[in-house]
């Protein structure tokens, strides 16, 4: 016997891609995003994915759906059935199902012979089977109704043949109607009691349902096999049998009697499985093949017309529990995402609104000096890249403002950076607020909260004050640094993050190292790329600058007109050591406008806090404030009577040599 394809009709392809796309919202499923089922829709489903006649009938006893089989049948459009009584059509129905008002368990699935009435008031044998139908009103019943009169006409030439058919069609009605309303955890169990069934009726020896995959592979959920017979292989690779593979995918049926008619590299592909006879009807879902029924003999058999289209009918029913799989696992990757996003969204969002409210005002580095321009040119060069920014400097030289800059010039710029201060948060809350926590995992929280980490996913994160992260901590974030991955509090699950960090800190790392208060291995990862950002009495020159554009800043808050400043207070300015660095300019440019009635701004030279001269113990911070304090008391004179050499009891060249190396200039004033 030669190999037999056929080709799909248009009609059968129309036909299984509706039962796939709908058949679930076809018989009252709903899902999770609140789709609703319409009647229209419904009949449409019902008339497209059953070959026999279907009615819904509510607990009054009152049709509410019917399909085209049904119009046939009875001679009724459909438009005229729907609210009428079951009666018209089926006169014996309620008194042979007492079950109408309160469905019975045990009656459900049992089919009756009993008689239909048709529109033209002739009478005809039915065979009428049922299932309940959970809906909102209440507990309706699915009524299937098979007409029995070629049957019956047939019965007196071949009863054999027609009890077969009977047989088949029972049992095809019977496995459409068993997925309706099926819950997900069993569908697996009656997909394999549905090939058993049909494996015994028609005598074939192994029955299998798989999905094709993207790779060309093939995995094999559910299938069913004879006593004897080897089960499929998991995974099958379809590339052993290209036809097979290519025929199916263009939608054709395969159906071959002998091993011997199909090319030789699919023989090889049945001949390893002791196969020697196949029918494989593809499945469509959408219009794309996604998966496929194969009804295989392990002897040489024959697949008459009428077996094959039986075949087709039954697979079409898979076709539907396809699609509804597929959509469900679409839906629940959909919720879950959906759900990860509006956490995210709703946590940036709040951050966001603070961060606004704490940057208000703040704009780009304001500064023109060389050691402004340096750390620009630091910056210009990392921010093109995701690598890791350690930014060390003294308390109030703006750091975070540097690192904000690194940010905006970065791909990651759509985004916003997200900040944190290491040394405002209390240690026992800083575990939570940088990884997040689950739902009860922390001093039983009432909800789940998303981490910053988590937040600055494919943006920026700013940790300020890193020097100060409590050592349990610095493990955590050793992890971050090394495998991108964070684990919530009260989760095992790791979830990776796309972020860049950058840090920040005034504090001497190296000495914390040697005093056991940071890690040595996470100092080395953060160190990668590290920039020193210049006190404010290394870059004199950007004073006025900054100055001018605190004044704007204040002079909109405080609704204040200022034209001008007072010079001799610019140069006081320069000349002050400013230990506050530019945190204290901007207060004390802030206390000024407060306190001026006029255009013309007064901006009195901060007193020098003996707490501020005694802020650091160095000795080489000791003498360079004291060489400074001298320089700026005799206007930065060295030479000569009354210079700064004579004071400080040096020769004016070794203190130019000791200029020189603590790094002190005379600063650039008009």
């Amino acid at each position: 016997m030669t190999v037999r394809t056929a080709l799909q009709s248009h009609t059968e392809e129309k036909r299984v891609g509706k039962c796939a796309i709908g058949i679930r919202v076809a018989f009252g499923y709903t899902d999770a995003v609140g789709l609703e089922t319409t009647a229209e829709g419904l009949a449409r489903i019902v008339a497209d994915s059953v070959p026999d006649g279907m009615l819904v009938v509510n607990p009054a006893g009152v049709i509410t759906l019917a399909n085209h089989e049904i119009e046939r049948q009875f001679g009724y459009p459909r438009d005229q059935l729907i609210g009428q009584s079951i009666d018209i059509l089926l006169p014996e129905f309620r008194a042979a199902h007492r079950a109408m008002t309160v469905p019975d368990a045990q009656q459900m699935g049992a089919r009756r012979e009993l008689t239909g009435r048709r529109r033209n008031g002739s009478e005809f044998p039915v065979e009428v089977g049922l299932r309940a139908l959970a809906t909102e009103p209440g507990s309706s019943v699915v009524a299937s109704v098979v007409d029995l009169t070629a049957r019956r006409r047939a019965e007196w030439t071949s009863p054999l043949v027609f009890e077969r058919q009977l047989e088949f069609e029972r049992l095809v009605a019977e496995l459409s109607t068993s997925f309706i309303n099926l819950p997900a955890d069993r569908v697996d169990d009656v997909m394999r009691h549905a090939l058993r069934r049909i494996g015994e009726a028609l005598d074939i020896d192994r029955c299998t349902f798989f999905r094709i995959q993207a790779d060309g592979t093939a995995i094999t959920p559910v299938f069913w096999h004879k006593a004897g017979v080897p089960p499929p292989p998991a995974p099958f690779p379809l590339s052993q049998s290209p036809w097979v593979y290519q025929t199916i995918l263009a939608g054709r049926l395969v159906c071959f009697e002998n091993v011997d008619d199909i090319p030789k590299p699919d023989q090889l592909g049945y001949r390893s499985q002791g196969a020697r006879s196949s029918v494989v009807v593809p499945l469509s879902v959408a219009g794309a093949v996604v998966g496929a029924v194969g009804f295989t003999s392990f002897h040489q058999r024959s697949w008459p017309p009428d077996v094959v289209h039986r075949l087709q009918v039954f697979a079409s029913t898979f076709a539907s529990v396809l699609a509804r799989r597929e959509s469900d696992e679409a839906l629940r990757r959909a919720l879950e995402e959906a759900s990860h996003l509006r956490d995210q969204l709703q946590a940036e969002n709040v951050y966001l609104r603070t961060e606004a409210r704490e940057r208000q005002g703040s704009g780009p580095i304001v500064g023109k000096s060389s050691a402004v321009r340096k750390v620009l040119e630091q910056i210009e060069l990392v921010s093109a890249t995701d690598s890791t920014v350690l930014l060390l400097g003294e308390t109030g030289t703006g750091k975070e403002l540097f690192g904000r800059q690194i940010h905006e010039l970065s791909a990651r710029h759509a985004r916003a950076m997200v900040r944190v201060n290491c040394a405002a948060i209390p240690a026992t809350l800083l575990e939570s607020e940088l990884f997040g926590r689950e739902k009860g995992a922390f001093t039983g929280a009432l909800s789940r909260q998303v981490g910053r980490f988590e937040l600055a996913d494919h943006s920026t994160i700013f940790l300020d004050e890193i020097g100060d992260l409590p050592v349990e901590v610095q493990v955590k974030l050793l992890r971050v640094l090394e495998e991108r991955q964070i684990e919530r509090l009260g989760s095992p699950k790791p979830i990776r993050v796309d972020i860049r960090i950058i840090a920040a800190t005034h504090r001497n790392l190296e000495e914390r190292i040697r005093d056991g208060r940071f890690r040595e291995d996470l100092f080395y990862r953060l160190n990668v790329f590290p920039i020193h950002v210049p006190p404010l009495r290394d870059r004199v020159d950007d004073i006025p600058l900054l100055v001018w554009r605190f004044v704007e800043e204040f002079s909109k808050t405080f609704a204040r007109r200022i034209d001008t400043i007072d010079e001799d207070d610019l140069t006081a300015l320069q000349h002050y050591s400013w230990p506050g660095n530019i945190r204290e300019l901007r207060n004390v440019v802030e206390r000024a406008i407060i306190t001026t009635s006029g255009t013309r701004l007064t901006i009195p030279v901060p007193q020098r806090s003996s707490g501020a001269a005694r802020r650091s113990a160095k000795l080489a911070d000791v003498e360079r404030e004291h060489i400074r304090a001298v320089l700026e008391s005799g206007g930065w004179r060295i030479r000569g009577t009354g210079g700064a050499a004579e004071q400080l009891g040096l020769p004016p060249t070794t203190l130019e040599a000791r200029l020189a190396k603590l790094g002190l200039k005379r600063p650039n004033v008009p």
